[in-house]
């Protein structure tokens, strides 16, 4: 199986979203809220003992509403791998790579094979 890399990856600050779209054509649509209740750092995470590759389901049930920690200042790449992210509150912790995005995505056909 080929790994998934993203083709495209554009931030909508006004619609408060991240779009990527993947080299197998699937289109990602995260919202800000959702990024960062999904940050992959070990503060986030709750310390290194529960750092992971997947993003804990809960996430899709803690969307952060909209503040200064859910404001994209800044998008970064790391290498060819993973973007950072950095928020309007100072935190730019955590990378995502590009698996744990596509885990991340929270369209209905992504988040059916997950659960079932």
């Amino acid at each position: 199986m080929t790994p998934y890399y993203p083709i495209s990856i554009t931030a909508n600050k006004s619609e408060r979203t991240l779009t990527i779209v993947w080299n197998d054509g699937h289109v990602s649509i995260y919202s800000f809220g959702l990024l960062r209740a999904a940050c992959p750092c070990a503060v986030c995470r709750g310390g290194h003992e529960h750092m992971s590759h997947m993003p804990d389901p809960e996430v899709f049930d803690l969307e952060l509403p909209e503040s200064p920690a859910t404001r994209l200042k800044a998008i970064e790449a790391v290498g060819n791998y993973a973007i950072t992210i950095e928020w309007e509150d100072g935190h730019h912790f955590g990378n995502y790579h590009w698996e744990y995005l596509r885990a991340l995505c929270p369209c209905p056909q992504c988040r059916a094979s997950v659960v079932g």
